[in-house]
């Protein structure tokens, strides 16, 4: 399932838009059956995978001609191609859908990394460079790199806030972010990357891309391919099930005393004992 030696780079850029991944700037609040959080708000693409789609671009700009293809998947219900073609919109050249029924429990992240293992199977050029989000902000999980380059053995960079590749020596440097500042790694290829926010924070040259109306009218034209679970032979049945939902008890609002005699007495109405120092 290695790739050839082809000096061209074939990258393939996993992003989510799942049931349970909401736009970033929408308040979440808990559904009525306390089994999920409300869903019916406005949904948008992952933006670590924005990030991630972004990197892939910038680095074919880098590259030039060095880059043969970027594609990007997506596993997810039929909506779910509203963020293909958004992706496919800042610069990706085709997708592939992995499509689930409308209603489908969420994959969890062993499950798509067995999807993302299969499907880079499929590749008949092979896949070079595997660059996604570090995490979901549904799930937070932040484990379907490490399991996918688990799974392919091959090399991994998590947190990359920077991506350089030789496509010579294919081999690739990146910069990440580890407690005490940076860390520079260089791994050959092929590779899986995660991509963290501090490129954003730090430049703007990381800023995911606005889609253009002509990009987004010329997206439409790019190939999708739809795939099914049966046909990439994955089960992607949840192991683990939710048994309530709830959100945090809202916060009571506060109140000002005017001696230390009030708040003792305050504190004793709340059947707080004050300890004797």
């Amino acid at each position: 399932m290695r790739p050839t030696a082809a000096r061209l780079l074939n990258i393939l850029v996993p992003i989510k838009r799942q049931v349970r991944t909401v736009d970033y700037a929408v308040k979440i609040r808990v559904n009525p059956d306390q089994k999920g959080i409300d869903l019916n708000v406005k949904h948008s693409m992952n933006p670590f995978d924005e990030i991630a789609v972004e990197e892939a671009v910038k680095l074919r700009e880098r590259l030039k001609d060095k880059v043969k293809s970027i594609k990007v998947v997506t596993i997810g219900p039929p909506k779910s191609l509203e963020t293909l073609r958004t992706a496919l919109a800042m610069g990706a050249d085709s997708g592939i859908h992995v499509e689930l029924a409308e209603g489908a429990p969420p994959p969890e992240p062993l499950g798509i990394a067995k999807a993302l293992r299969a499907v880079i199977a499929h590749e008949q050029d092979g896949v070079d460079l595997v660059i996604m989000g570090k995490q979901a902000i549904d799930d937070d999980a932040g484990q379907t790199g490490q399991m996918l380059a688990g799974l392919m053995d091959w090399a991994q960079a998590t947190f990359a806030s920077k991506v350089e590749v030789d496509t010579e020596k294919k081999e690739a440097s990146v910069t990440r972010e580890i407690d005490g500042g940076l860390e520079e790694l260089r791994c050959r290829l092929p590779l899986v990357v995660t991509t963290d926010l501090r490129g954003r924070r730090l430049t703007a040259s990381v800023e995911p891309r606005y889609a253009s109306l002509p990009n987004i009218m010329k997206a439409k034209k790019k190939q999708i391919v739809k795939l099914s679970p049966e046909y990439l032979q994955v089960d992607l049945t949840p192991r683990l099930e939710t048994l309530k939902v709830t959100e945090p008890a809202k916060r009571q609002g506060g109140a000002k005393v005017a001696s230390v005699d009030e708040l003792i007495a305050k504190l004793k109405e709340a059947g707080i004992k004050p300890v004797a120092s």
